[in-house]
């Protein structure tokens, strides 16, 4: 679909990028000549997916351990890529949901997507973005929010609150910080399946078939698809979108607000039980 050289030159760190979504987006985003660097927590993961997709490509890419919550480390990792050569693109891909009933939700389930999905992402483009100030470079921020920003959605209560807040940095943001040579966009995916997610968010067979055929065109996503529009967002011919969310979701939120809010009429009493994780042991909490 785009030139093999349609971002080479480009310098793009890609957060939570060592598996899922991310992954893809790295694969894809090397295959186009762009230069990639991913962070996580889980080290091995990230040498891993490092091994395999420079392998693959050919490409330059790159492995960071980072916690995104904490900004100290945010900022120890942005200084050390800045130091090499500075960034050109921030995607803020890292991310947590909990499937539970609200009034179940303890504050650290809360405080856990929250941090990695609000926070996390506030401290990456905070970060990149003081940077590209001061140094008078352009930068490109993309993060992956979801239509339920705006619509709310039962049964994800710290992911909608999250991803809402994600979506008010990227609208605050391309106005304050566009004349100066940033930009900043989201994009708001429906169903696009990874073994992580789904783990996490599909309890049983039925309902996966389900989450993935609401959307009109009854089907998920392709990743292609979705990276795809992660390579046209970043690439210089996007330049004057800016400020904008767009959806890539086969027309679901427009057939029904709230992703996961069809699973009242589905879910029974022991399914929510299974979703939820095993308590820790007395010995365990101390």
């Amino acid at each position: 679909m785009y030139r093999s050289d349609l971002l080479a030159g480009k310098r793009i760190l890609i957060t939570g990028g060592g598996t899922g979504l991310g992954k893809s987006m790295a694969a894809h985003l090397l295959e186009l000549g762009a230069e990639i660097a991913i962070c996580g927590r889980r080290e091995d993961v990230l040498a891993a997916t490092v091994d395999e997709l420079g392998a693959a490509s050919g490409g330059v890419i790159s492995a960071h351990g980072c916690d995104i919550r904490d900004p100290d480390a945010v900022e120890t990792m942005m200084s050390a890529l800045f130091d090499q050569q500075p960034l050109d693109g921030l995607i803020n891909n890292a991310a947590g949901n909990i499937l539970a009933k609200s009034e179940t939700l303890s504050p650290r389930a809360l405080d856990a997507v929250v941090g990695i999905v609000l926070k996390g992402s506030a401290n990456c483009t905070l970060a990149a973005g003081r940077r590209w100030l001061d140094l008078g470079h352009p930068g490109t921020v993309l993060s992956v929010t979801t239509t339920y920003a705006w619509t709310g959605s039962a049964f994800v209560l710290p992911s909608a609150m999250a991803k809402a807040g994600v979506l008010a940095m990227t609208q605050s943001l391309a106005v304050e910080w566009g004349g100066r040579g940033i930009r900043l966009n989201a994009i708001a995916p429906g169903p696009f399946p990874t073994k992580g997610a789904w783990d996490r968010l599909v309890p049983n067979e039925e309902i996966a078939k389900a989450f993935e055929s609401r959307n009109p065109l009854r089907r998920p996503g392709d990743h292609r698809e979705l990276t795809n529009l992660v390579a046209f967002l970043m690439a210089d011919g996007s330049g004057y979108v800016n400020g904008d969310v767009i959806t890539i979701d086969g027309g679901e939120w427009l057939k029904g607000a709230g992703q996961f809010s069809f699973l009242e009429e589905m879910m029974t009493d022991e399914d929510w039980a299974a979703m939820r994780p095993p308590a820790k042991s007395a010995k365990s909490k101390g």
